[in-house]
């Protein structure tokens, strides 16, 4: 019986979520495989984009990976959005909404969001978002059970508040805690 990996990731700005380069991609994208020695055949389960950040997990096992990224574990994000959100904003998010998936229609199920107040806090990123002189932000949570493609982004869009920055800092019983972007630890287990 083969034994499995499994790495809890901090993914920093600017990273794909991916170890290898596509050939139809840049070469010059950073890579997961740059933040460690990870064993060969290791994935991710699940995505962030190259401008997201925060929890992703890893594992050399595709039946796990599998179960994660099925509809029985929450993700929950922190997001930073462009203006300071509405409570109609909100009720929006929470109740599902219509955006684009690769040129279709699709409502998002009905999910928990509030704002999050206090502001949480992170360390400044690596690529400055932007100052105060360009207006207001606030910080909102959502937690999701299903994942298209740049869901969060479009979701926060289409209520009129764009996403500034997008961290994720749970899935499932698993969360970010305090590791550093970049850092990562192996785990037994992540089911």
């Amino acid at each position: 019986m083969k034994d499995h990996h499994h790495f809890i990731l901090h993914k920093p700005y600017g990273y794909l979520s991916q170890f290898v380069n596509n050939q139809n991609r840049r070469r010059n994208k950073k890579l997961l495989g740059e933040l460690g020695d990870f064993p060969q055949g290791t994935m991710s389960i699940g995505r962030l984009d190259q401008s997201s950040e925060g929890l992703l997990l890893l594992t050399t096992d595709g039946k796990v990976s599998a179960m994660i990224s099925s509809k029985k574990f929450e993700k929950e994000y922190y997001v930073q959005v462009d203006g300071k959100i509405t409570g109609e904003g909100i009720e929006q998010l929470k109740g599902g909404i219509e955006i684009k998936v690769h040129g279709k229609s699709y409502k998002t199920l009905p999910c928990p969001a509030f704002q999050l107040n206090p502001p949480p806090v992170f360390k400044e990123r690596t690529r400055k978002i932007r100052d105060e002189r360009h207006g207001p932000t606030s910080w909102i949570t959502i937690t999701l059970r299903e994942g298209k493609f740049r869901q969060v982004r479009k979701m926060t869009a289409a209520v009129g508040f764009p996403t500034l920055r997008l961290i994720r800092v749970r899935i499932g019983n698993i969360k970010l805690n305090e590791l550093a972007a970049g850092q990562f630890i192996e785990v037994n287990s992540l089911v």
